[in-house]
């Protein structure tokens, strides 16, 4: 089943009752819910626990226990839980190690804008909450929101000038939107691990079998003509992140005679660098789905 034909769980009365919780009660008590609200999402859905099984089972090496299925709900959960606090600024207690900012910087220093390619792996926000910081310039992310639009209005809501910074994927002004950020020197991060349901895709090597991944953000990094790093923010306990900047292109070029050898290139890179941080961070991996396409087969 692709990921865009998977029904969204929760609801967003469940988001405010979370919000009220933690505005009320706090971090502690919200994050001790944890516990219940994970179990439930992980008990309730066997297609789920399923296909998080067959990531485990790859990125591990070996048959996973069952607290290794959990482990990817629980933080998946703690994300959520961070996101209601960095949403709104309340960056206090939370501890952010960051790797290769430098090397960041230094792209910001000469006045480039620069493509940020991530993953389903860990917290955006985390990223985010790095820029707040003090990031100098403009820090844009183009998502696909049709699959969570329960979640997505009620974070628009709760956090409205980090919603003002996402652009949506698929509107006609997208390319446009991010094209006039990286002209002004500013940050375009985009997820490129989920295939849309359309457009174009490839099947490359992850983990030790095909899985298919699309050539949409690869091409559209061409296009756009920026510098491109591989960007994630991994949860490594409560309120504590790892945020990594990584180099992966200086320009992505496709030329018309090696045009598909060069997007297969480029796809099979940045599909062995997610695999070397999903074996590192497994329990960071946010895929509840099928994700090499082979349980609708069984």
């Amino acid at each position: 089943m692709n990921w865009t034909r998977q029904r969204e769980r929760g609801s967003t009365a469940g988001l405010r009752l979370m919000a009220w919780i933690v505005t009320r009660l706090g971090f502690r008590v919200g994050y001790a819910l944890l516990y219940p609200i994970a179990a439930y999402f992980f008990l309730s859905s066997s297609v789920q626990r399923a296909a998080i099984r067959r990531f485990q089972r790859r990125a591990l090496g070996r048959e996973p226990a069952l607290r290794d299925v959990f482990r990817p709900f629980f933080v998946f959960s703690a994300t959520l839980l961070d996101r209601l606090f960095l949403l709104d600024g309340r960056r206090r207690g939370y501890q952010l190690q960051v790797v290769g900012l430098d090397l960041l910087n230094e792209r910001i220093a000469r006045g480039e804008g620069c493509i940020l390619l991530g993953a389903h792996l860990g917290s955006f926000d985390a990223m985010r909450a790095v820029a707040d910081t003090g990031c100098p310039v403009e820090v844009v992310a183009l998502m696909h929101q049709n699959n969570a639009v329960n979640a997505a209005a009620f974070f628009a809501q709760w956090g409205p000038r980090q919603a003002a910074a996402t652009i949506p994927l698929g509107q006609p002004d997208a390319m446009l939107k991010a094209k006039e950020c990286l002209e002004r020197g500013g940050l375009v991060g985009i997820l490129a691990d989920r295939t849309p349901g359309t457009g174009k895709v490839m099947r490359v090597p992850f983990l030790g079998a095909p899985a298919t991944f699309p050539l949409g953000p690869h091409i559209l990094a061409g296009v756009l003509g920026a510098p491109v790093m591989i960007a994630f923010g991994v949860w490594t306990g409560p309120r504590r992140y790892e945020v990594h900047f990584q180099p992966f292109a200086d320009r992505i070029a496709f030329g018309r005679r090696d045009r598909q050898a060069a997007l297969e290139a480029v796809t099979r890179d940045y599909a062995a660098r997610i695999e070397r941080i999903a074996r590192a961070f497994p329990d960071n991996w946010f895929n509840f789905y099928d994700f090499w396409e082979e349980m609708d087969a069984r």
